[in-house]
């Protein structure tokens, strides 16, 4: 697989080109389980902010190199203080301790959100050790799928805290289970590849991660085939349904497509099916 280059500056991820139009990014810190530094969090958002407006680029694969996807944030810089706390000293006032904490897990939130703000759909490789960040990632995520070893964890109680990334505002919405997501929030207990795919957390699994990979690539060469206005109108329109009433999201949907059906795509579409040949479509 050909690297991009244009990814190059970002030490703690691989970035490839397994198929035209796909991309690959892999998470790159094997040596640690692919644990979350600071530097790590913020370089994902950036990473994904940079993805989203790249022509290049019609769909991105999320996995993580080595064993595991990821086991969380590194808990040795966590417990050194040396991110959250950083510049606040133990004596300051706890309302101005407060709005940098405010402003620090705000900006921790808006990195991990990329993935759902990126206009690519996203597909979420899950393997092995998935814990904490992992769980706020993948439900950015637009398809999930995992190899049958992928174990699972909403961790953050285990560490004195309530997970703060997007777990639990959007875990509930994925599975529509909420007992279940209390079940598992609240006691941080693992669960496996079949129970993630018995509650609606994924749609697919696979035996080991090689092969859960060339699911995730079937789907992804498929999406980068059809009109890039249409995939990336869907994903926005779901998404909008998704927080939003039935009646806001129809006429959000009238409002978007009324420019988005001014696309050639369509045409290209219909005679494309009507001349039984493969449609071609121009970079968004």
């Amino acid at each position: 697989m050909a690297l991009l280059e244009a990814y190059s500056s970002f030490q703690d991820y691989v970035v490839t080109k397994p198929s035209p139009c796909v991309a690959q990014v892999a998470i790159n810190r094997s040596e640690r389980h692919n644990a979350f530094t600071e530097r790590m969090w913020k370089d994902f958002g950036r990473l994904f902010d940079q993805i989203s407006h790249d022509p290049e680029v019609k769909v991105v694969i999320l996995s993580g190199i080595g064993k595991h996807f990821t086991v969380g944030l590194d808990l040795e810089e966590a417990i050194s203080g040396t991110d959250t706390f950083n510049g606040v000293s133990n004596g300051a006032d706890p309302a101005r301790k407060a709005k940098h904490i405010r402003r620090y897990i705000g900006e921790f939130q808006h990195a991990v959100s990329a993935v759902e703000r990126c206009e690519k759909p996203v597909i979420c490789l899950l393997h092995g050790l998935s814990y904490g960040i992992a769980i706020d990632i993948a439900s950015c995520a637009d398809i999930r799928i995992c190899s049958s070893d992928a174990k699972f964890a909403v961790k953050e109680v285990d560490v004195g805290l309530a997970a703060d990334l997007g777990t639990l505002s959007r875990l509930p919405k994925i599975v529509g289970n909420l007992s279940w997501v209390k079940h598992v929030s609240l006691t941080a207990r693992e669960f496996g590849a079949q129970e993630a795919l018995y509650q609606g957390f994924v749609s697919e699994t696979a035996t080991g991660k090689d092969a859960a990979l060339q699911i995730a690539l079937e789907i992804a060469k498929s999406l980068a085939s059809k009109s890039p206005v249409a995939v990336q109108s869907t994903k926005e329109i779901l998404n909008h349904a998704r927080d939003y009433s039935v009646v806001e999201s129809l006429r959000y949907t009238t409002v978007w497509n009324s420019g988005a059906l001014q696309t050639k795509d369509v045409p290209e579409a219909i005679e494309a099916w009507r001349e039984k040949r493969k449609a071609g479509f121009a970079k968004l």
